[in-house]
């Protein structure tokens, strides 16, 4: 049974948003520090802009332990508007797989202009890794994970969050891509596979 952590309490706040990712991050700590591994796995899935990428660069500046850890972000990994899944189950394959097996992973990045792979990533299995993106959270991901996340968050505050960062870019694909979100909501039930739900408002 997924825990929960809310952002009631902090909703008379003047940032609210900054308030509820603060209380994520010690939760998401919390169950680092319990862990007790060297280099875990946390995995982050969430809907688009519900608040995913800005708790994985918190937690990385404040990792609960010592040396570099390493993010892996699978907007960098989809092939393209149509590549939720897809992307998911190269990140399997390429990074979080070997991760377990403790094998260096090599992912290549997908470059959104030009429609194909891009330079190569090198992942240590020797250090923590956090992987972050929409769809993430499969069976076959949760059990590679030792921490997984669901971020949950309003759709208004969700989409003013996305289309807000990459505007124009993003606008015409955002039905195209919550419906890959919906697939992956009935067929997986991420929040049900997660150690941890987290609400962003």
């Amino acid at each position: 049974m997924p825990s929960a952590v809310s952002s009631a309490l902090s909703r008379s706040s003047a940032d609210p948003v900054d308030d509820a990712l603060t209380a994520a991050l010690a939760a998401v700590r919390a169950h680092i520090v319990a862990v007790g591994a060297a280099n875990p796995v946390v995995a982050l899935d969430g809907r688009s802009g519900a608040g995913k990428s800005s708790l994985a660069r918190r937690l990385v500046a404040a990792w609960p332990g010592r040396g570099r850890v390493q993010l892996v972000a699978l907007d960098d990994v989809y092939p393209g508007w149509d590549g939720l899944a897809a992307g998911v189950e190269y990140a399997r394959q390429r990074i979080l797989s070997p991760h377990a097996r403790g094998l260096v992973g090599v992912w290549e990045r997908w470059d959104w202009e030009t429609g194909s792979r891009a330079e190569a990533y090198a992942v240590d299995p020797s250090l923590p890794l956090v992987v972050e993106g929409a769809g993430l959270l499969t069976p076959e991901v949760a059990r590679l994970a030792d921490v997984s996340v669901w971020v949950d968050a309003p759709l208004p505050s969700r989409k003013a969050r996305a289309l807000g960062r990459d505007g124009d870019t993003y606008r015409p694909h955002w039905a195209r891509w919550a419906a890959q979100e919906d697939r992956h909501l009935a067929a997986h039930d991420p929040a049900g596979l997660a150690d941890l739900v987290l609400s962003i408002p």
